[in-house]
């Protein structure tokens, strides 16, 4: 644990934000060799399948990471404040919620399961695989969800390190189950579902057992497992919207998709390789918009006001810095990077786009940054209002600039919307700090 809001405030978010992006890169990483290992030993029916409910697990994990980042930013705010009891109830309720709406929306996914991949229109030779695979990864969702409630907790109580050893751990068993299922017992997707689940599985009760032994301030008593009607209300209120936020992004994603796969085998090579790399670029800014999230929750909570203010002075200072150096290694390295996905026409689409994009990597930075703010300070629908201004104006643009710029307009498209994304929330932060 560590409160946030003494020391130094540059060092302080700094050292939240590193465990945080090392997390998200091990789970980039973890991805792509899970797909490598299925692709290599069980085909490539196998891969589609996984490919094919990637999506839809991602929608629910995004909404579990929506309700987490809603309720982690209430107990920051107790925590900071020194309301221990308090922080305890918040804890009980959203764990009680948690478990609830993962049974619930696993039991709902076996039943809808068949419908779903037939509204794909998923090939039938892939059929049966896919239904497979994802009704065993649907079985670990109550756990995924629960690891995610639970490490967002922890963060808000200063500790951003202690979850990435679990999510390493997980990963590591991942991989390893992986090679043994799938490529030494050649259970194919199936046996991917199952190191998945298995997974999931330890890491979560590692990650509990730990919490109960080592941080006394969210250990639960027989007597704290109480749902409380008022602190539940927040959390759900915060949790929902920035769930709903979550899946804006997604869907936007899908329909830009749409646009761009009208354009051919090469320009959808390209498309699918720069959002990879895009995804890679922006991630260390979104972990900086976290560690801003809990510094100023805990100040917010603290009535440390100043401190507050510093906090989103100083960082949205490393989220301009970051843009800049991002932008000057993408921008020089372009050939280089989308070298590694392959060569020929793609290759050309590619770094053009990336020679455009580079320029506007900033801009994500600064969207996230505020974010981070109003989060803290639990906003939550200003920052849905400013995602759905985004990924709106976005959407429009990408149809009505590539088919005069070709992909670029892509790139163009993504600045619109971040641009009036933050005039918005710039006009925001101004009522908020004046109010």
């Amino acid at each position: 644990m560590k409160n946030l809001t003494e020391g130094n405030v540059y060092k302080n978010l700094i050292l939240f934000a590193l465990p945080i992006l090392f997390g998200n890169l091990l789970q980039l990483t973890y991805n792509a060799v899970d797909s490598v290992i299925v692709g290599k030993y069980a085909g490539e029916t196998a891969l589609a399948a996984v490919g094919i409910s990637n999506p839809i697990m991602s929608i629910l994990i995004l909404g579990a990471s929506g309700v987490s980042i809603g309720a982690s930013a209430y107990t920051g705010k107790c925590y900071g404040a020194g309301q221990i009891e308090e922080l305890k109830k918040a804890f009980a309720t959203v764990l009680l919620i948690g478990m609830i709406m993962s049974v619930g929306i696993m039991f709902l996914g076996f039943a809808l399961t068949r419908p779903v991949l037939n509204a794909m229109k998923v090939p039938e030779e892939a059929m049966a695989i896919s239904e497979i695979y994802l009704r065993i990864i649907l079985l670990s969702f109550p756990f995924t969800f629960l690891y995610n409630i639970v490490t967002a907790i922890v963060r808000s109580v200063g500790d951003s390190k202690t979850p990435i050893y679990f999510l390493a751990l997980s990963c590591v068993i991942n991989v390893f189950l992986d090679l043994i299922l799938v490529g030494k017992y050649q259970l194919g997707a199936a046996g991917a579902g199952i190191a998945t689940l298995t997974a999931e599985v330890i890491a979560c009760i590692l990650c509990v057992t730990y919490i109960y032994k080592k941080i006394p301030v969210l250990s639960l008593k027989k007597e704290d497992w109480k749902f409380d009607k008022k602190t539940g209300k927040i959390i759900l209120s915060n949790g929902g919207v920035t769930a709903f936020q979550q899946f804006m992004q997604p869907i936007g994603k899908v329909l830009i998709q749409g646009c761009i796969d009208k354009y051919g085998i090469s320009v959808i090579a390209a498309f699918n390789a720069v959002n990879r790399i895009d995804d890679f670029a922006c991630i260390p800014e979104q972990s900086i918009s976290h560690a801003m999230m809990n510094f100023i929750s805990q100040c917010d909570g603290a009535g440390k006001d100043e401190k507050k203010k510093e906090g989103f002075r100083k960082g949205m200072v490393l989220e301009l810095i970051y843009g800049v150096l991002i932008f000057g290694v993408v921008y020089t390295l372009r050939s280089v990077i989308i070298g590694i996905f392959g060569g020929g026409r793609m290759a050309e689409i590619g770094e053009d786009y990336l020679r455009v994009m580079a320029i506007f990597y900033i801009l994500p930075g600064i969207t996230n940054g505020i974010q981070g703010y109003f989060r803290g300070i639990q906003k939550m629908k200003i920052t849905l209002i400013s995602t759905c201004i985004q990924i709106t104006l976005r959407v429009i643009a990408v149809y009505a600039l590539t088919p005069i710029c070709g992909m670029n307009g892509a790139a163009y498209a993504c600045a619109i919307g971040w641009s009036v994304m933050i005039i918005y929330q710039i006009i925001m932060v101004r009522k908020y700090r004046q109010a």
